[in-house]
């Protein structure tokens, strides 16, 4: 095997040593041959995947994501400008191979994993082998009696706030799965075969309705005292004793991806411990119902008048 050598073993190599020849060498490293898979490996490789593994795949997925729409707005601009951006271009082609690779692993691992939940996601109108796998990596089943702990984990308990100085309270790869998801349920609404995205819609239409009735002026004045920024259409509305369409769509898209995450945890309790899950906190003691029992596992159970009931 092709190495790159250097008089001092950890410099790196010049800029003219640095190429990619057929057995592998890429900035400046020997690729074991073993590795240089090809995607029919890669799907195989993909079926033993730990959540470990899962996690750190979404997670590289979605940078180099970010870095590819960069290079390509990059590109973009270049090209209208009429400078050269053969360059970038290259590296914008590149990151897209890489995402198209861990995309066919992770198509592969929710394929065939063995508790069922990727291919109960997969099923979903809008949910890919990306948001599937990060579920997968991030929800354990036996670490949730209720799916209350999912929404907390996640970033979608209203009722906690990061404070200064703390913790983050949430998982932030997970919290951006989550808007993911809901941006996807948003972009799917018009499809035949969606569920969330018409939960999403319907949402959006019962908040827009309270927000006209002024029934969200309290949070409108809470949120004008945490504002930052003096001009903004944001302020506009609060001082109206309204919240903005930005915060009203953000907040239908959220009610969705809860109602799919409860369906989730109910069809993974039903599956790992043969029986329905606990009702979700805010639900069996707060009275909050917003939840529908899409799986017809609390019916199952004999839930009656405490089990969720469909959106209003």
């Amino acid at each position: 095997m092709t190495r790159i050598h250097s008089a001092v073993p950890h410099d790196l190599p010049d800029a003219d040593e640095l190429e990619a020849d057929e057995e592998g060498v890429l900035d400046g490293l020997a690729v074991p041959p073993e590795l240089l898979l090809q995607r029919k490996d890669l799907r195989e490789a993909a079926r033993s995947l730990t959540a470990a593994e899962a996690r750190y795949l979404v997670d590289l997925y979605y940078a180099r994501q970010a870095d590819r729409i960069a290079a390509g707005n990059q590109v973009a601009a270049l090209s209208k400008a009429s400078e050269p951006h053969a360059a970038i271009a290259y590296v914008q082609a590149t990151m897209l191979r890489l995402e198209k690779d861990i995309a066919a692993m992770l198509d592969a691992y929710t394929r065939s994993e063995s508790t069922g939940m990727g291919a109960w996601a997969r099923s979903v109108t809008g949910v890919g082998p990306v948001l599937a796998a990060g579920l997968l990596a991030h929800l354990d089943i036996t670490r949730a009696q209720t799916v209350g702990a999912w929404w907390r984990f996640g970033g979608l308990d209203p009722t906690v706030v990061w404070e200064k100085g703390q913790k983050r309270p949430w998982n932030a790869s997970l919290k951006l799965i989550y808007w993911k998801l809901g941006v996807s349920f948003q972009k799917t609404c018009n499809r035949p075969t969606d569920v969330y995205g018409h939960l999403y819609v319907q949402r959006k239409a019962y908040e827009q309705a309270r927000n006209e009735r002024g029934e969200l002026a309290d949070q409108a004045a809470a949120a004008l005292k945490k504002l930052r920024k003096e001009d903004t259409v944001a302020k506009k509305a609060y001082l109206q004793g309204k919240l903005p369409p930005g915060h009203i769509d953000a907040r239908a898209r959220r009610f969705a991806v809860k109602q799919f995450l409860a369906d989730y945890h109910a069809v993974a309790f039903e599956k790992h411990y043969g029986t329905a899950p606990p009702l979700p906190y805010p639900i069996s003691h707060l009275g909050h119902v917003h939840l529908d029992d899409r799986t017809g596992v609390y019916a199952r159970s004999g839930g009656g008048a405490g089990s969720p009931a469909a959106v209003r």
